[in-house]
């Protein structure tokens, strides 16, 4: 009875001891949280702009610092701006401000500063925005041991297709899909542009690269052949293959061109080296797939005779679909890769703007 006793007493002054110590520990976390919690924030006013390939762009963030905190300014401010990837333990280099001292990086330099609308204002202007600036870019401030970061997405208004080469579909590794991209005037989609293009009514039965390094194809109009009839809409999505060794097509982003895209008159149907000599003759150069699909979708071009264009391949753009060319939907028409010695057909040129 006694033993029984003792350890209910040693139990009670046990707990008794640790309850209080858990309500002063408890008190002290949030004393040290009032006296020292944030001073400085960051923030943008917008989470997502927009813009064109071409365009200039400001990309919003402005700071907030308590200046009881930082005193008469003894700590210098640093500004820099990265840019997200879709690996998020890496970051690309944009800018970077302190005081005097500024620094462009990479592809970026010459085109980016600060917009200083204000003493708080840590705003990213972009100039010529290129294809590659689109994504996710981070604003982090840093003044002492305090530093607090904004997340901004720049968007481009474009286009997304579907492309795969001469050789057939399914030929191309993740390395070749990048560079058939770039070949067109491109730059291989994200998983965004190509939901964005899904939800505008892109249907393609045929799996592609995206440049996270995944394989995927929208569905608008669910059938047998591409997923089954019975499933839902949406992107169908194949997961992360083999960059070297895995094959599939590729799907592209393009945006706004600085130039003149049009189909050339000409007497006579031409072979493939005859329609790129005639483009060159006129002070152009044969089209490229990015070119006609940014045409047609950007600035409405219509025209219902096939052409040679850069890849080899024949297509031409229908904006409103009518007999004899595309009546059921508006959409670049693909021909094929025919026989570029025998086979004769027009030419779509591109003049660049100087």
């Amino acid at each position: 009875m006694k033993r029984l006793l003792l350890l209910v007493l040693i139990s009670i002054c046990w707990a008794d001891h640790h309850s209080d110590n858990y309500t002063l520990d408890h008190d002290r976390v949030i004393h040290i949280q009032a006296e020292n919690g944030p001073h400085l924030l960051v923030e943008a006013e917008q989470a997502r702009v927009f813009s064109h390939r071409g365009g200039n762009v400001t990309l919003p963030c402005k700071f907030y610092r308590d200046p009881t905190a930082f005193g008469s300014g003894t700590h210098k401010i640093r500004i820099k701006w990265t840019k997200l990837t879709s690996d998020y333990l890496k970051e690309v280099d944009v800018f970077v401000s302190m005081g005097y001292h500024k620094k462009a990086y990479g592809g970026y330099q010459g085109r980016v500063f600060l917009k200083g609308g204000s003493d708080n204002d840590a705003s990213l202007v972009i100039a010529d925005l290129t294809l590659e600036d689109y994504g996710k870019y981070k604003c982090e401030v840093i003044e002492g041991l305090e530093d607090d970061t904004a997340v901004v997405a720049l968007d481009l208004q474009g286009v997304v297709f579907p492309y795969f080469p001469r050789l057939g579909r399914y030929n191309l590794n993740f390395h070749e899909a990048q560079q058939a991209c770039l070949d067109q005037d491109a730059v291989i989609a994200s998983f965004d542009q190509l939901y964005d293009a899904w939800r505008g009514g892109l249907d393609w039965c045929n799996a592609g690269w995206l440049s996270d390094g995944s394989v995927q194809y929208p569905i608008t109009k669910p059938r047998e052949p591409c997923g089954g009839q019975n499933t839902v809409p949406g992107v169908r999505n194949y997961g992360f293959w083999d960059k070297d060794k895995s094959r599939y097509d590729v799907f592209c982003f393009t945006s706004n061109f600085n130039g003149r895209f049009y189909y050339l008159i000409h007497p006579t149907k031409l072979t493939y080296d005859e329609a790129v000599q005639a483009c060159l003759n006129d002070g152009a150069q044969i089209a490229k797939v990015g070119q006609i699909f940014a045409a047609w979708k950007l600035l409405g071009y219509d025209r219902c005779d096939a052409g040679w264009l850069a890849d080899g391949s024949v297509r031409y753009p229908i904006s409103r679909p009518r007999r004899r060319c595309s009546p059921t939907e508006a959409a670049v028409r693909f021909v094929g890769f025919p026989d570029k010695k025998h086979k004769l057909y027009g030419v779509y040129c591109f003049r660049p703007y100087n």
